[in-house]
């Protein structure tokens, strides 16, 4: 679950980029997508995302995402029922934080982008969590950016201590593994709330 909120980070690089005047930046949920996989037997992939995924980028450059947890989707009804009981004990929801340099990507043009490096702070259950890593932005418009992970991102449940979440699914679902290296993806649309002269 560590990388779903790397990426969250990424999204707020997106917004400045977009327009440097811009006062502040909000996550358009309905176009974005917060993804991650599971393996099982070893060989088994399954993609899993949330539905719900909201944040911001105030103009001081502090990035805030949430993620509601209760919003899970492994396209199996029992299977979220049990994520959101046993791996995320019912919590409401998750919290990525940062701070970019609303400066960096002043430069970037509508049609142009950029690969930048970003690290943030999850926090899931009460344990923080540190995040890293290097994200894709592109200026769509003055005022919108789009985010995606450049390359593979991975989450350790044991950083995110939810090993004991994953082991009761393990044993609830009858499995000899569940592989404990989450990859996440992730599509992130911000757009400028306003713009100041």
């Amino acid at each position: 679950m560590t990388s779903f909120r790397t990426a969250c980070f990424g999204l707020a690089l997106a917004l400045t980029a977009g327009a440097a005047q811009a006062d502040s930046w909000t996550l358009d949920g309905a176009a974005s997508k917060l993804a991650f996989g599971s393996i099982k037997f070893n060989d088994l992939g399954e993609v899993h995302s949330f539905k719900s995924i909201d944040g911001t980028v105030g103009a001081d450059g502090a990035v805030a995402l949430g993620i509601d947890l209760s919003s899970v989707e492994t396209n199996i009804d029992i299977r979220n029922e049990r994520m959101i009981e046993y791996v995320f004990k019912n919590a409401p929801r998750a919290a990525i934080d940062a701070q970019i340099d609303m400066a960096v990507l002043d430069a970037v043009a509508v049609g142009d982008s950029t690969v930048m490096e970003v690290d943030g702070n999850l926090e899931l259950l009460g344990v923080e969590v540190p995040l890293y890593g290097d994200l894709f932005i592109m200026r769509l418009a003055e005022d919108k950016v789009m985010v995606t992970t450049d390359s593979m991102i991975f989450l350790s449940t044991a950083d995110a201590e939810i090993d004991p979440g994953v082991d009761k699914l393990m044993e609830l679902a009858s499995l000899p593994n569940i592989v404990r290296a989450v990859p996440v993806t992730l599509r992130l649309m911000f757009e400028a709330d306003g713009t100041s002269g």
